[in-house]
């Protein structure tokens, strides 16, 4: 055991934690030939198009240091705020970790945010300055900030280049000598932390564990503690670069298990795996649950796909632990889930999957949070959807969540920012100067307010600089209201949201100019309205796409127009009646997109 090293990489998006990882693979002769090629760990086509991490990956590596063979397993983690769930699920298997700044762009928010994390759960820091060989490249300055932030040595950082391999044997020796190995105990009984899964079409679901205590071997009849569920451990093996079978593993080691579980529900991320002859006293504690923040409801395009996609969710939620779903019906939808998001980019990357891994074709509505919403009675509801509202009169008031959000840019973009969260309805905490020229500013804003596109204006204001972290902070009282959008004087559910009284009018005056846009003309007159309960505040109309019943009739009385044009006038308030208004699915999308 005590030549085990267990490490995750930490950065912020874009700092190189990938590239460094292709790096240490390829020092340690893990990956070589053709198998060789950018981002190895990056395995899912999206993740290769994007060039971001979604998923947090595992490889084990060996490495000879003096004479002596260490086995070092790798957490590649994702860096983007949505995902810090995958982080925090990678720093719970691990001793060490390296903490990656960029040598052009310094520290940024989720570098920060990431750094807490590892230190609440007693990891080992190694630093390192990567991109050395950039001639934007600052390592001194750099240097200077992680100091003042770690409160270690000049001589502890270590810079390196994930492009070059600069700096690699050194990131190697510094892994071996300076995280301690792990601790665990060969006689206790199997105490093994499930920190994540995967499906696999053919062999059920493979989860990935740490061992703590005790040790598993191939055919040991297992039980996972909190499920209560038990199996056969079929196979067992370690992390190579594709599955590596073994007749055993002991404490300290990470690896794999497969036991032909079939059903998502049975593989709970942060569960402990233990024998069912012998098992331990309590489950691994400290495992969080994860909270959406957005919600928004998912549709599949044809109703009778509604099965498939139920089926295809629950495959997703096998590799994605942080997608939450629960059945929800809609009048103008028809049949769906409301699902749960960590964020829009999340959201976003569901939704592509859906399409490519299961062909499912899906209307997502408009993204939401959750309110809680208090009656005069004194109970207490949660909302995630404006149509599970109550009705206002029995409403004593609405708290929405507030967040707590991190901004570090340079000092010359303090005016735009300010300006744009305090459009927000945000509220300036602090301030302060971190190093030389940047600044943190902590502001406490809805999260309503960023869910749609905060996160895109606050890149272009700052022109890419200005770097974002938010953690939920509390819920607050606050003035909502429901705005709806009706066609024809019936109600869209699927394109209602509850907003801010002071932000409702402008906002449905822009809903129903954009929809007036993206909805086709009818044959008959449509009018497109937004109402805050009975009151209109905004409308629009889509003029009639109209025959010219008239032209055969070239002279003649006037008579024979006017019958033809009254046949026409009765025809059209027959349609109107009777037509039904499609809405395309351009047009739930428009609504995130008003600017």
């Amino acid at each position: 055991m005590k030549n085990i090293r267990n490490f995750c990489i930490i950065a912020h998006i874009d700092h190189g934690k990938s590239t460094l990882a292709d790096r240490l693979l390829e020092y340690t002769n893990t990956v070589s030939g053709k198998d060789l090629q950018d981002q190895v760990l990056d395995d899912m086509d999206l993740e290769r198009e994007r060039g971001i991490t979604i998923k947090s990956h595992a490889i084990q590596m060996t490495y000879q240091h003096n004479g002596e063979t260490y086995v070092l397993n790798l957490i590649d983690t994702p860096g983007h705020v949505d995902f810090s769930y995958e982080v925090s699920r990678s720093i719970a298997a691990c001793e060490g970790a390296l903490l990656i700044v960029d040598a052009s762009q310094g520290i940024q928010a989720q570098t920060i945010s990431n750094l807490y994390m590892a230190i609440d759960n007693d990891l080992e820091i190694i630093p390192v300055v990567n991109k050395v060989d950039l001639e934007s490249a600052k390592p001194e300055e750099v240097e200077d900030q992680i100091v003042d932030l770690l409160g270690c040595k000049h001589e502890d950082i270590i810079r390196a280049s994930g492009k070059t391999g600069i700096g690699v044997p050194e990131i190697l020796e510094a892994i071996v000598e300076r995280i301690p190995a792990p601790s665990g105990d060969l006689e206790k009984p199997l105490q093994a932390l499930i920190f994540d899964s995967v499906f696999n079409p053919f062999r059920g679901i493979i989860a990935y564990f740490k061992i703590i205590n005790g040790a598993i071997r191939k055919g040991d009849f297992v039980k996972f503690v909190n499920t209560e569920k038990q199996y056969y451990a079929e196979e067992i093996g370690v992390l190579k670069l594709n599955l590596s079978p073994r007749e055993e593993l002991s404490a300290g080691n990470v690896g794999y298990i497969i036991s032909g579980i079939k059903t998502s529900k049975e593989v709970k991320v942060g569960d402990t795996i233990t024998h069912v002859a012998k098992p331990c006293d309590a489950a691994i504690e400290g495992f969080q649950e994860v909270k959406p923040m957005v919600f928004a409801g998912v549709y599949p395009i044809e109703t009778e796909d509604f099965e498939n996609l139920r089926s295809s969710l629950e495959k997703l939620q096998l590799n994605d632990a942080s997608l939450t779903f629960q059945p929800e019906s809609s009048a103008a939808l028809g049949f769906g889930f409301r699902c749960g998001f960590l964020g829009l980019l999340h959201m976003e990357i569901v939704q592509e999957r859906l399409a490519r891994e299961f062909n499912m074709d899906v209307i997502t509505t408009v993204p939401n949070v959750s309110y809680k919403v208090y009656d005069k009675k004194g109970n207490v509801t949660e909302v995630h959807n404006p149509s599970g509202l109550p009705d206002p009169t029995l409403i004593e008031h609405i708290e929405e969540p507030y967040i707590r959000a991190s901004i570090i840019s340079t000092a010359d973009f303090i005016g735009p920012i300010m300006t744009l969260c305090l459009g927000k309805r945000g509220e300036l905490v602090k301030q302060e100067f971190i190093s030389g020229n940047r600044v943190e500013l902590v502001f406490d804003i809805p999260l309503g307010e960023i869910v749609i596109d905060f996160y895109d204006k606050l890149k272009s204001i700052s022109k890419g600089y200005a770097s974002f972290d938010y953690h939920i902070h509390d819920f607050r009282e606050s003035k909502l209201v429901k705005l709806d959008i009706l066609l024809n004087g019936e109600s869209v559910d699927a394109l209602s949201t509850l907003t801010h009284v002071d932000n409702a009018v402008t906002f449905g005056r822009r809903m129903c100019e954009k929809l007036k846009d993206l909805i086709p003309r009818q044959q008959f007159d449509i009018a497109i309205q937004a109402a805050i309960g009975a009151k209109i505040i905004a409308r629009e109309t889509i003029k009639a796409v109209r025959k010219d019943v008239t032209a055969k009739c070239y002279g003649g009385d006037i008579s024979r127009k006017r019958k033809l044009l009254e046949k026409q006038k009765q025809g059209k308030k027959r349609m109107k009646q009777i037509g039904s208004v499609e809405v395309p699915q351009k047009a739930f999308l428009a609504v995130l997109k008003l600017d």
